[in-house]
């Protein structure tokens, strides 16, 4: 089965810009609710129940990619994982 874009954004942002949109992620995320839109679409998701967490960062030259994929069944209900198996800082 192939994967479907339903939403899809690329642009230049800076770091604030970029802080705003991950915290209405992790807001969104805490809600089990998050909206996407730009000038060609909107969406609507509803991440709840046990969500995969993929964090990759990648090198070309002198190319920095941090990666942060999220995915989950729709009406999966479950709950669990472990919050102590990955650690992400800001120091």
């Amino acid at each position: 089965m192939n994967k479907e874009d339903l939403f899809k954004h690329v642009s230049l942002q800076d770091r604030k810009s970029i802080k705003k949109y991950l915290k209405a992620v992790t807001d969104g995320v805490g809600n089990g609710m998050l909206s996407l839109a730009d000038n060609d679409g909107e969406i609507t998701v509803s991440p709840d129940g046990l969500i995969r967490l993929n964090v990759r960062v990648s090198s070309e030259r002198d190319r920095r990619e941090l990666h942060i994929i999220l995915d989950w069944k729709e009406n999966d209900i479950a709950a669990g994982g472990d919050p102590n198996a990955l650690v992400i800082s800001a120091d």
